[in-house]
Parts: structure tokens; sequence; C-alpha cells
């Protein structure tokens, strides 16, 4: 009778450990009162794509011009836990996007949840996403809107068990995932639009910033520089520490990709200037101001 008033026990704390598992990695959604009655405007759209670097992942490898705007991925990532594949996010509505909702958009977007319910993998930085404002995701679902549809089926990824097991990726968010903002203050004006563009759309730090044996970001070294996943090099420090450009000099590079010594971006950074060149100057010289911000990490 004990052996089998224990087992019972035994099971019912299995039973609610798991039960508990499970509720703690469902898939979270957007509340959408938050984006009823939002009118989108494309134009806006337009800005929130290019301070996003959406097309630098989601077009087609070695696109340029107009087919940077036709959305039909393909592109892989290497990272330590396998090859991610971007996904086609044009219009298409079979093998795109193009029959998602604003709320679609922004549960992808804020919570890394797809339209069916299941855990986005955060190569796609729904971690730094999450900061990005209603009125920007209505706006950014206009502008998709007006981009051209193509039917080109998405890459599956390439990953080891236990990486293929999505519903643990809900652990993942509640350990790294969170929409508060790393620099925090007495910012101008200038300054928070900068934060906004660095922390939030442009989710610089997903690459200047090292991550831990988890792949979540090191916070304490925010923008110190990273290994490339690739293998090649490494992504450089932009804190003041090793950043020392003149505003003028970082606006120049956000717009050109010249720096002062009259070197070119490469690599990656090539694609992102080139989104950056399409923003506002105004916009630039706040993602300037925002790094100046920054604390010296050597």
């Amino acid at each position: 009778m004990m052996m089998r008033k224990t087992l019972i026990s035994f099971g019912v704390i299995v039973a609610s450990l798991a039960g508990g598992a499970w509720f703690m990695t469902k898939p979270q959604t957007v509340d959408a009162a938050d984006y009823a009655g939002l009118i989108g405007v494309p134009a806006r759209g337009a800005i929130v794509f290019h301070a996003g670097g959406c097309a630098s992942c989601h077009s087609a490898d070695g696109a340029s011009g107009e087919a940077k705007l036709i959305l039909s991925g393909g592109r892989a990532f290497v990272s330590d836990f396998g090859t991610f594949h971007a996904p086609n996010i044009s219009q298409d509505r079979e093998h795109g996007i193009g029959d998602w909702s604003v709320t679609d958009l922004a549960n992808a977007m804020v919570h890394g949840t797809s339209p069916e319910g299941e855990h986005y993998y955060p190569a796609f930085p729904y971690a730094s996403y999450a900061r990005v404002s209603p009125q920007d995701i209505a706006d950014l679902h206009a502008y998709l809107t007006t981009l051209p549809a193509d039917a080109t089926p998405d890459r599956a990824h390439d990953l080891a068990f236990p990486f293929t097991l999505r519903r643990g990726l809900g652990l993942w968010k509640a350990l790294y995932a969170g929409d508060d903002w790393q620099i925090d203050g007495d910012l101008t004006e200038v300054e928070a639009r900068g934060r906004y563009l660095a922390e939030a759309l442009g989710h610089c730090a997903e690459c200047h910033t090292p991550r831990g044996v988890l792949g979540g970001l090191d916070r304490d070294r925010w923008m110190a520089g990273a290994p490339n996943p690739s293998g090649q090099g490494d992504i450089p420090n932009i804190t003041p520490a090793k950043l020392d450009w003149s505003q003028a000099d970082l606006i120049a590079y956000f717009t050109s990709g010249f720096t002062p010594d009259y070197d070119t971006a490469g690599g990656s950074m090539a694609a992102v200037v080139e989104s950056l060149a399409q923003l506002p100057e105004a916009d630039r010289a706040a993602l300037a101001a925002y790094l100046e911000r920054l604390p010296p990490i050597e």
C-alpha cells in the first residue's frame, strides 16, 4: 500500500512538472487590441523595412537592385546549432506571407510565433524586434503588401537533435527574449531614436554582441564584438573603447560605406550600409549618437 501511494505521488509530481514545463514553453501571442484600428502607411513602412535590413536576409543570394525587393528567401546562415535558411516572406499566399494579417506579422516579430502557433528559431531576430512599436509593424505590413509575390518554397533548416525540437524554444525565450532596453536613462530625443534603430529595428547587437553557450546575448558585453558565426574572422567591437570615429565619420560610413581611413564596408556590413543609406539622414545621425552613448568595453 505504501509503495502504491509513493508511486502515485511520484506520478502526480512528474505530471505537474511536465504540465508546468508545457505551459512555460507555450508560444506567446500579442494582444490583438493593440493592433486593432491601426492603419499602415507604406511610405513609413519602407523606412521600417530598410532600418530592419529585411532584404539583406530574405532576398535571394546575390540579388541586387530591384531584385532585392523579391523576398523569396533561401539564404543560409551558419551557426553553432546548425544552418538556418531564411524563409520566403514575399506576397505569395502559398509559399510566402501573402495571407498574413498585421497581427500575424506582430506575433512573428514580437514573440517569434508563427500563424500556426509554433516557435520560430531566434535566427530570426525577434529578441530585438520585440521592442518594435505596433504602428511600425502595421506600416511594415502595409509596405510588404506592395512588394512582388514569388513562389519559391522555403528550404528546411539543417539542424541536429535536440535543436529540431521547437517547443524547447519557449524556455530560451524566457531566458533571453524581452522588450527592455539595454541603454536606459536620460536620453535625448535623438539618442532615443538611435536606440530604437539600433536595439529594435536594426538589431545591431545580434551580430556585434557575443553569445553564451545557449545562444543568448551576453548583455554585459553589449556591442563589444563577437566571433563571426561563419568562422571567418570576428565582428568588431563598436563601443567607444574601439570605435573612436566622430559623429560625422559615422554618418558618412552609414551613407557610403567609406571609413575615415578610406576603407570600405565589406561582408554582411556592406548590405547593412546599403539599407542604412535608404534612411533619412536624421536617422543615420541618431544611430551615430546612440553609438557614442554606449559604455566603452575593451
